[in-house]
This record gives structure tokens, sequence and C-alpha cells, in this order.
């Protein structure tokens, strides 16, 4: 089966446009015929160019122009009904657009309820948790879908690596897609047998309700640092964000998860269960660090990078678990996930079971092509995330550390200076390079990056190679035996984008033949 026809279901459930209105709070129909209100959907999208026979296309505005004006392709392409505002009816009225009108003020606010309606409310018919916070969303996240197959359930996975269904990769484009596609995604998966699901839960998903019309049967929380401030104006807002997974919001409303699961290492955490709490709503806690539900102590950190650790529970029940991953907040990871695991039914021994050998695409991921030092690329592009990483790194050699470092271009522009803080504070070698500078000047990006670097009193020895595969080189050519080389911002991630272009670029794999001709150029 082609790996794009799992975005959807094949056979999808549908809904009459009066099934719509009356099930979705707000909506109102403006029926193009006496008979407009029988008109059955068999899909969503808020995006013309997949439109499909059948479909309700949804035509929000933008920030540059509504997408209503994108309504005659959609209809051109077999959609059947609008959903949109005034704004965007008068729109159809001007361009012609002759098919039945679904009227909200913000239609953006209720595509996923929308959609589930259209698909059946899928997430209710598997057991989904979603996970959200700064750092550890994704590692988190594989851990508990290993855990939830550890009972020969059928799984599925929506996060910032890719979605999985049924143990099928499908491509998409965000950490959570809006409501039209989510609905679509977890139609799909129960029509192929998923039985559980994880997903994470970016916070803007949660701002814009792309999470809407979804049932969470478990919500977890990692941790809240810097990040995104370029989309949320201060850390509360951020964290208010976030919390709409775990406590209703002014309106009453929101994808409140049925049960909690929150790491309280952190304040943030400690905040978010205390909402909890207040509010009434069932919460297991977790730590590392101080006082919860469960803990996990007793860590053993090994020299191939797994750590064995203790969680123990109520009532004093215990257990032993190993985690394939270096680095304390990855025993956190680890032990969130398999309390989560627990809470969706899983045994806690089979959880154990489940999560041993577990590897996360692009997280403390080493390079080995026999070279005598370390060589790891990792996902972190926030201050926080590169600073663990580096005491990770640090806590397993006796030698040197190089870091190749950027900082996104679009994004929070407070963070930068700090990347590079975060850096010459720990590492011996900072190389400041480019990462994703999408639309902005990459030397500017770089400049703010280095001058918080170079602000260290006493730091590390700092370079800037714009080119990011020559930066690696370089990096590479400067290690010796025992020493460290961590390419940092990038992860998993297979491209690199330049002024609105994704050019192939891929960490890993420039970090591999970097070290096969290092002899080369020595």
């Amino acid at each position: 089966m082609p790996e794009t026809t799992l975005t959807r279901p094949a056979h999808p459930r549908g809904a009459t446009l009066t099934e719509i209105a009356a099930q979705v709070p707000g909506v109102i129909s403006v029926p193009a015929s006496s008979d407009s209100g029988e008109v059955r959907c068999s899909g969503a999208t808020i995006r013309a160019q997949d439109a499909r026979p059948g479909d309700l296309f949804c035509g929000v505005p933008g920030t540059s122009t509504h997408g209503a004006r994108f309504a005659a392709e959609a209809v051109a392409a077999g959609a059947v009904a609008v959903l949109t505002d005034s704004a965007g009816a008068a729109v159809l009225a001007e361009a012609g657009v002759d098919v039945p009108v679904l009227l909200h003020d913000d239609p953006r606010s209720v595509l996923g309820p929308a959609a589930a309606v259209i698909y059946g409310a899928p997430s209710t018919k598997m057991t989904l948790v979603g996970i959200t916070g700064t750092s550890g969303k994704t590692t988190t996240s594989f851990l508990v879908e290993a855990a939830l197959g550890a009972t020969q359930a059928t799984t599925g996975l929506i996060g910032t690596v890719g979605t999985r269904i049924a143990g099928v990769d499908v491509p998409t484009s965000l950490t959570t897609p809006e409501g039209t596609a989510l609905q679509g995604l977890f139609a799909s998966m129960v029509e192929q047998g998923v039985t559980s699901a994880v997903m994470e839960v970016s916070s803007h998903a949660l701002a814009q309700n792309r999470v809407g019309g979804t049932r969470f049967a478990v919500g977890a929380f990692t941790n809240l640092s810097q990040d995104h401030l370029d989309y949320h104006p201060t850390m509360e807002d951020y964290f208010a964000a976030k919390a709409l997974l775990f406590v209703p919001d002014e309106s009453g409303d929101g994808p409140v998860c049925e049960q909690a699961v929150i790491c309280v290492d952190d304040e943030w955490g400690n905040r978010m269960a205390d909402l909890r709490r207040d509010a009434g709503l069932p919460l297991v806690t977790v730590a590392t660090t101080g006082p919860a539900d469960w803990t996990a102590g007793a860590v053993s950190a090994h020299a191939d990078g797994t750590q064995r650790f203790t969680l123990t529970g109520p009532g004093g029940q215990s257990f032993s678990a190993t985690v394939g991953l270096p680095g304390a907040y990855n025993v956190a990871n680890a032990a969130l996930a398999l309390v989560v695991a627990h809470e969706a039914g899983v045994p806690l021994a089979d959880a154990v079971r489940g999560i041993g050998a577990v590897a996360v695409p692009g997280r403390v991921q080493r390079i080995d092509r026999g070279q005598d030092f370390l060589a790891v690329v990792d996902y972190a592009h926030k201050p926080a995330a590169l600073d663990a990483v580096i005491a990770t790194l640090r806590g397993q050699t006796a030698g040197r550390i190089a870091v190749v470092v950027g900082a996104g271009g679009d994004r929070d522009r407070g963070k930068r200076p700090l990347m590079g803080e975060v850096a010459a504070r720990a590492a011996e070698l900072v190389i400041v390079t480019d990462d994703n500078p999408r639309t902005e000047d990459p030397a500017a990006i770089r400049a703010a990056v280095r001058a918080g670097a170079e602000a260290v009193p006493g730091g590390g020895e700092v370079r800037e190679i714009g080119d990011r595969r020559a930066a690696i080189t370089e990096a590479v050519d400067w290690a010796r035996t025992g020493d460290v080389v961590l390419i940092a911002g990038k992860g998993h991630e297979a491209g690199q984008e330049i002024n609105g272009v994704k050019h192939p670029f891929d960490d890993r794999d420039e970090l591999a033949a970097a070290l096969d001709t290092r002899g080369e150029r020595a």
C-alpha cells in the first residue's frame, strides 16, 4: 500500500452538513438549496491542493490572504462544501463558488472538531497518549510507543521525526498536523488496526487548537525552558499554551487529557501539577530529583551509553529499568515514559522490557567510523537542551569537546546568544555555523550566536565557519584521541532551509563523510 494512502482512511465514515453543524458548537449551516444539509462529506482539508472528491474544504483567514480564495480550486478537485467565516463567505460569493457553506466566527478553531465528526471521532477508538513540553517530547514518544507495543498492541506515532502507522512510515510536515489532517491520520490508524498511539503535542498546536476534537487518554509533561518566544510573547504565555492539555481554559474548553502524568523535576512541572491538582483532575507525578508518586534513582551509567535505574512507586513497588540513551535527562524521559505506559494500561514489567533497546534518530546519536574519539549528532536547538547534552558528553570523556552550533532563522532571536554562551562555557572549541537560516541573513544569525560565545570569560575557543559541511569537517580534523565532537541543532533533519528552498543535508551523513575522509586530509 503506498505511504500516502495512510494519511487518510480508505473507507471514511463521513457526515452530513447537518450532523457537523449540530455537533460542532458555533457552526451555522448556510444552505445553497433546500437539501444542502444532506450533502455528505467524506473528508476534510485546509489545503486546496490536497482536496479530494467529497471533501469539506476549510477556508480560514491567513496572514497574507484568506484561504477561501482557494475554494474554487478545491471545489474543482471535488470538494462538496466549504467551512469558513463571514469574510470567507463574501470571497466565495464574489468568486461565484456555489456550494453549501458552514460558517463559524473562528473557523480555524473548529477544524479538528469538524473533521472528527466527519471521521467518526477516531481518537475515542484507541488509547491515545499526548506528550508536551520543551525538551524530550520525541525521545519520550519513542519510548512510550515501544512500551505500548511490548504487549503486542498495534501502535501509531505522530511527532517531530515523523509519523508511523502500524509500523509503516507516513510523511508529514508538522510536529502536530493541522486539525483536518490530524483527524484523518487518527482515522487511518483506526482503520489499520491501531489500538494505542502516542503523539507529540506542540505549544503551537495547543494554542491554535489543532488538537480540538481529540480525546487523550493520557497526557504527559516533560519540562519547560526557553523556546518558541518568536511565537509566544512570554514564558508565561508559552506555559499557558502547554497547560491546555491538562486543564480547561477560561471557556471551559480544551483538549484536556483524562489522566495526567507530569514530571516535576523543574518549577514549571510543579506548577503544572498544581494546576491539575487544583482542578480536581486525575494526576500522577514523576521525578528524578525530589518527591513524587514515582521516582527514578540509583542510576548507573555504562560506557556504551546505556543507563540502568530503579523506578519506585506507590506502596514501595520497584522496577529495575534500562534505557539505551545517555544523560540524566534521558532517565527522566524513560521514567516518564514507563509511568505513562502504565497509566495507559501496560503492565510495568512489560513496559520496562519494551523501552530497553530503543534508539531515537538524531538524539545523542553516535556516528562510529572506527575513529578514536566520540562523534555525536543531537537535535539540541535550545539553550537548556544544548547545556544538558554537553554535560552528558562531558561525563563520558576525559578529553576535550568541540561543538558545532548555530541557530534557526525566522525563530526566537533571544536564544541565539544563549546558544553561543552555553557552548563556550562548556566546550573547548565552539564552531559557529549556519543551521536553517530560512529567510534571514545567515551572517547576522551567526553574529548573534558568536557574540554570546565570545562574551563568556575564559570560555572555549570560538571559530566561525558559515558552511555547515566545512564546519563539521573542521571539528573532526581538530579532534584527538579521547575527544568529543558534537554536531548540534538539526539531529534527524535531512535538509537545510535557505531562502525558502530546502537543500538536502543530513548532519549524520556529513559527519560520517568527514570521518571517512579524515585520514586523506591528514
